[in-house]
């Protein structure tokens, strides 16, 4: 098997060096050896300086990318061997990783990488050729588009345009914000017109689409009774605490209770207008919730540690058993813990109980 595995690694290798190879000869923008600004040189305007030191970025940008769609490439060849058949499948990927310090979330972060050029190319958005005008994080931010988006960012780049990330979040904002049911007539004509700018219409589709429908309602009321950037950033800003408040309520426990009316109560926040002192009490009870849950587990796992280390200790070790003394302001059932500087004007000593109901 592992003979298998490096032919096909090797074989992997041999293509790509003939294919980068192919790039540093063929393609003027992916020629390395190009060379920097002295940036000692007083003779060279800032202006030009950076346009320079941007074209080098761009090329190693672009390079980088052709490496790393090779590399996904090769690992998947590498993984998808190893899965065939025995009882230990997929332990060579891992020492293969491991002997290259390569950890699995870098590795299958470039098979999603070469498995989005592969869905791009294969489906005829992109030409080989046409993976150069992208940069690393633009050509990953369009693979993981709508097939839309991915069509109009091709289109762009086959007419010799620079894609970045910036351009392809924009295509793609405009593509949300004009196909979105969410958004009212009016606000959609203002878009189109360029009067809103894309930049706030697209942040309130995306928050009202975490919303029930309805919510949304009264929200999509709002902006087409005035369709202009003040409402637009107010909505989209009360969108966000309303999902909040609605996916923080049900997580709480202690709000788990009969004669407690939730929407009733968001309802009456919206009301006074307290929407986002509500939205945030709501998320720090429930915050707090899950500390006390990871505080009585830790907690009982260090009392734990204490008890193993008590056991296997004794007169030979006076060191050890003054370390587990040490720690019984934390290990008790009254913890205690100081914050601050002892001798400061700000220190606190703040102590909690433990109460387990079933110990009790």
């Amino acid at each position: 098997m592992c003979d298998n595995v490096a032919a096909v690694v090797k074989t992997l290798y041999m293509v790509v060096a003939l294919d980068l190879n192919h790039l540093t000869h063929t393609t003027d923008e992916l020629d390395l050896h190009f060379r920097l600004p002295d940036p000692d040189d007083e003779q060279i305007s800032d202006y030009e300086f950076s346009q320079q030191i941007e074209v080098a970025w761009q090329v190693c940008d672009r390079f980088d990318l052709q490496t790393d769609i090779w590399r996904g490439r090769i690992l998947r060849a590498v993984r998808d061997r190893e899965k065939r058949g025995g009882d230990n499948r997929g332990l060579g990927f891992s020492n293969w990783l491991k002997d290259r310090e390569i950890s699995k979330s870098q590795a299958y972060s470039l098979i999603e990488l070469a498995d989005s050029a592969d869905l791009l190319l294969q489906g005829g958005y992109l030409e080989p050729e046409d993976v150069n005008q992208f940069s690393k994080r633009a050509f990953v931010e369009t693979a993981h588009a709508a097939p839309e988006v991915q069509q109009m960012v091709s289109d762009a780049a086959k007419r010799g345009d620079k894609i970045t990330r910036r351009e392809v979040r924009q295509i793609a904002d405009e593509w949300t914000a004009m196909t979105s049911d969410l958004l009212p007539i009016e606000v959609k004509e203002k878009a189109a017109n360029h009067n809103l700018p894309m930049r706030y219409v697209a942040p309130l589709v995306r928050e009202m689409e975490k919303l029930p429908e309805p919510h949304q309602r009264p929200l999509r009321e709002e902006v087409a009774e005035n369709p202009d950037v003040d409402t637009i950033k107010q909505v989209t800003a009360e969108a966000r605490f309303l999902a909040k408040y609605l996916n923080s309520a049900t997580q709480v426990q202690a709000l788990n209770r009969e004669g407690l009316d939730l929407e009733t109560a968001l309802e009456e926040a919206l009301r006074i207008g307290c929407l986002n002192a509500t939205a945030d009490l709501v998320n720090q009870a429930s915050q707090l919730e899950q500390l006390i849950a990871k505080l009585y587990t830790t907690w009982k796992r260090l009392n734990s540690l204490v008890e193993r280390v008590y056991l296997d200790s004794g007169s030979s070790t006076p060191q050890l058993r003054s370390l587990l003394a040490y720690l019984t302001p934390l290990s008790g059932k009254a913890l205690e813990v100081q914050l601050g500087d002892p001798d400061g004007s700000f220190s606190r000593r703040i102590r909690l109980n433990i109460l387990d109901e079933l110990e009790d």
